[in-house]
């Protein structure tokens, strides 16, 4: 028997390959940085996704998730939900103050971007972003209980310049008719500031070329606004439109549960404050889960459209 040795033939390595490992050698340490970055979503983010299956399980505590059986038929809940009296008023005030939301606080900042954009002084101009900003660093608690404090009936700032002008106070908080403008101003007075930055840093970006030309041209200061800012910042717009789009049906739960209480509750209760009663006040876990599943289905395909007719009809698209 030959007790000849023969040489080891090694794989060689794709081009893929081997720039791929030329990659993660050269940048191991910003890869390392990444882990706890993927940790904190795998862990947080995608590791509770898991808890969707009680949408579909007649799920008891002593069994657990996992234990709990199957609904029968899978969609038990859903159909619970959409059969609910309050169904329609929950979906239509989700809609009503995400759509008045949008409407109003997405075109206001762009125009204080633009109007920035325009002044001269620059004293003048940071001391507008300075107080334009602070807002957006107050937390709702603070936001609502300033709300509260501007229109209580007894001592409320609003309330005593009526009764100066000889009219009658009123607590502005428990009047329905009132929930949606204090709601949709007060978001927009808290991030007006804040949402106007990115324009401004978009507005940075345009070649001063382009106003010289036109000021050559004879262009006013309006016309170079809408034939030269506008155009350049569309983009961001668009992105931006398409993301505020997803979140349509995502209105905030603190800050309307805050503002809640049973004389506004019919122009107030949205999908989140009525999933929070029915899950942790009523116990109905399931149901519960169902709600906010179809709420972020709804929020998904939302996103996929409005991203699509974005695709087809400009340029500019999140894929």
């Amino acid at each position: 028997m030959s007790n000849a040795t023969y040489p080891v033939v090694r794989k060689r390595k794709t081009l893929k390959e081997f720039i791929v490992s030329k990659r993660l050698h050269r940048n191991w340490q910003l890869y390392l940085m990444l882990i706890p970055v993927v940790a904190f979503f795998a862990v947080f983010c995608y590791g509770p996704m898991y808890g969707v299956t009680l949408a579909f399980k007649d799920y008891k505590v002593l069994k657990g998730i996992m234990g709990s059986p199957w609904a029968d038929p899978w969609y038990k809940y859903f159909q619970q939900f959409f059969d609910s009296p309050y169904f329609f008023r929950v979906l239509g005030n989700t809609i009503y103050l995400s759509l008045l939301s949008l409407a109003l606080g997405f075109p206001l900042p762009i125009v204080l971007a633009l109007s920035l954009n325009e002044v001269r002084s620059v004293k003048y101009k940071k001391f507008v972003q300075n107080v334009t900003y602070a807002p957006h660093f107050l937390s709702v608690l603070v936001l609502v209980g300033i709300i509260k404090s501007f229109t209580n009936s007894d001592y409320g700032i609003v309330n005593v310049m009526i009764r100066n002008m000889g009219g009658e106070p009123y607590n502005w908080m428990q009047k329905a008719s009132l929930f949606r403008g204090l709601y949709v101003g007060s978001g927009i007075w808290q991030n007006i500031g804040w949402d106007s930055i990115i324009y401004i840093a978009a507005l940075a970006g345009i070649d001063p070329a382009l106003h010289e030309a036109a000021m050559i041209d004879g262009a006013n200061r309006m016309q170079r606004i809408w034939h030269i800012n506008i155009p350049g910042i569309a983009p961001t717009m668009i992105t931006l439109l398409i993301l505020n789009s997803g979140h349509i049906m995502n209105v905030g739960f603190e800050k309307v549960f805050l503002m809640q209480n049973d004389l506004n509750l019919s122009v107030s209760d949205v999908i989140s404050t009525y999933s929070y009663r029915i899950g942790l006040e009523s116990a109905q876990f399931s149901l519960s889960t169902a709600i906010g599943l179809f709420n972020s289905l709804i929020n998904c395909i939302l996103l996929v459209i409005v991203n699509t007719v974005s695709r087809k009809i400009g340029e500019t698209s999140l894929w």
